[in-house]
């Protein structure tokens, strides 16, 4: 019998941002190298994420397939596009991702918090797609 994959496993994307996320992954803000470093290589829960993924016409900071799960790093330069972050959130949640969003300064000054909080919420989705 042939199991029947979450339709986030042929999410859509804009070829045209390929070069953006380039630059972003190499441009790395600290929050973001920070946490890249506690989860790349399967580090956390051999989990593999992705980081700047391009999906749709959005680039996400960090995304786990496995989990259909979206993290994103917010800071101050996301004060003044909540309306945007709105309209990410509700286009990537239409797709059965979740949306996951963690302050800059909690990855900064807690980031054993944030793992933990994360534990919890990659635990909760993987009861949720059993």
């Amino acid at each position: 019998m042939k199991q029947h994959l979450p339709h986030w496993y042929e999410l859509p994307k804009n070829p045209k941002l390929k070069e953006r996320a380039r630059e972003l992954r190499k441009a790395g803000n600290l929050s973001e190298v920070i946490f890249w470093n506690a989860v790349k290589n399967k580090q956390f829960l051999n989990l593999d994420f992705d980081r700047q993924k391009i999906i749709g016409n959005y680039i996400v900071d960090f995304y786990c397939k496995s989990l259909g799960l979206v993290i994103e790093i917010d800071g101050s330069s996301h004060a003044d596009k909540e309306e945007y972050d709105e309209n990410r959130d509700a286009f990537l949640e239409g797709y059965g991702l979740k949306v996951v969003h963690i302050f800059d300064t909690d990855v900064k000054n807690n980031l054993n918090g944030v793992m933990c909080y994360l534990e919890q919420i990659a635990e909760e989705r993987k009861r949720e797609l059993e």
